[in-house]
């Protein structure tokens, strides 16, 4: 295979004159000319690699008649997270120690990403172990050589910093981009979100406060949201952002949405299942049966809100087909009753907490008072 630059002399022409030269003046006795052009050390450094990879329009023509580009752009190199941690090259090209380099034996681009991608582990142990749980890996093992790897969201000539150094949160410039990135395998679903509340208010307007796909779906331990597991689990996983009182607040938001989804029959029989039958089926609602999924829209949404009693309905007939325009009327949102929001519910409810113990507590104070009673008139018969 020949690699060559665009517009220019074949890429090995650079590196071979110095060494020609050196070879010449150590055969006439002439003097070294070795510190101005050093010859390659059996160990690359950055600096020797960029040298003929920082030159444009490398490329190679592969067995599958597809093009490796191998033109580093050094400026966005430099920048990278893996350059100022000052990893080298040959840490990840672990079989390049020398030029010329050792003939590659890929016949496609995908054979290349394959070959590389576990040199990752060298570095991201971690990260790279919980990877093999998750349902990429599964999908991998199982012979599909598409399912994504480290390198397939992580260019590792271009990474830069996505978590903060000292808090550990992703940076918000690399949050708005890991959509984009899951887009590269799941186009039709970013499509989707990128319309929704979440979507939106990302990529458009830059909001951290909103959840991108990891947040839902996890980092590197993708696991399978198609499972009963992941469907009873998450009431929990919305409930990490919607009771958060400090993001909730901004918005104007309940943050009583899990306590009061839980406390009705809906919430009730999922948690229960959640708690005793985690792997069984059940046909009860969580969030995103209601809410949706990638396409949740605010609940003041004239199409799709569901704050909009004709829109619930709508939601409500797809369980409760039966369901007339009065049903909704049963439903209290995701608010605790109060003063403010459905106050007959409310001060009915606050009624019976003073009632319940009020009746409670006299028959016990009756109850104890007749024990006392005859435990005294028992004593007084005895002494007569």
């Amino acid at each position: 295979m020949r690699i060559q630059k665009k517009g220019g002399s074949p890429v090995w022409a650079s590196i071979t004159l110095p060494l020609v030269g050196l070879i010449i003046a150590i055969a006439f006795g002439l003097p070294s000319t070795a510190e101005a052009a050093p010859a390659f050390s059996p160990t690359l450094s950055n600096d020797e690699c960029l040298a003929c990879h920082g030159e444009p329009g490398m490329s190679v023509m592969l067995e599958s008649e597809e093009i490796l580009f191998l033109t580093i752009d050094a400026g966005k190199f430099a920048n990278s997270v893996h350059n100022l941690e000052e990893i080298g090259c040959v840490d990840c090209h672990t079989d390049i120690t020398e030029f010329p380099h050792p003939e590659r034996t890929d016949h496609s681009l995908r054979e290349i990403s394959l070959d590389f991608y576990t040199s990752c582990k060298e570095c991201h142990q971690e990260e790279y172990d919980k990877t093999l749980d998750s349902m990429h890996e599964r999908a991998l093992a199982g012979g599909d050589t598409n399912a994504a790897i480290c390198t397939d969201c992580h260019n590792p000539h271009t990474q830069a910093r996505m978590t903060h150094p000292l808090t550990g949160e992703v940076l918000l410039l690399e949050k708005v981009k890991i959509p984009a990135t899951c887009a590269r395998c799941h186009n039709t679903i970013f499509e989707t979100y990128k319309d929704s509340v979440h979507g939106e208010n990302l990529t458009e307007n830059y909001n951290q406060d909103v959840p991108s796909c990891i947040d839902c779906h996890g980092v590197h331990n993708i696991g399978d949201p198609t499972t009963t597991e992941f469907r009873v689990d998450s009431p929990a996983l919305c409930a990490s952002c919607h009771t958060d009182s400090d993001i909730m607040e901004k918005y104007d938001i309940s943050t009583d949405v899990l306590e009061s989804y839980v406390a009705d029959f809906h919430g009730t029989t999922v948690t229960l299942f959640e708690q005793r039958y985690p792997e069984q089926d059940t046909n009860k609602p969580v969030c995103f049966d209601c809410h949706g999924i990638h396409d949740i829209k605010s609940p003041d949404d004239p199409e799709h809100g569901i704050a909009l009693k004709e829109n619930l309905l709508i939601t409500c007939q797809r369980c409760h087909p039966e369901a007339d325009v009065s049903f909704p009327d049963s439903w209290m949102s995701h608010y605790i009753p109060d003063a403010e929001h459905y106050p007959a519910v409310y001060y009915i409810d606050l009624f019976y907490k003073y009632l319940i113990p009020i009746v409670l507590g006299g028959m016990l104070v009756f109850v104890i008072s007749d024990m006392v009673r005859r435990m005294i008139n028992k004593k007084k018969g005895a002494s007569h």
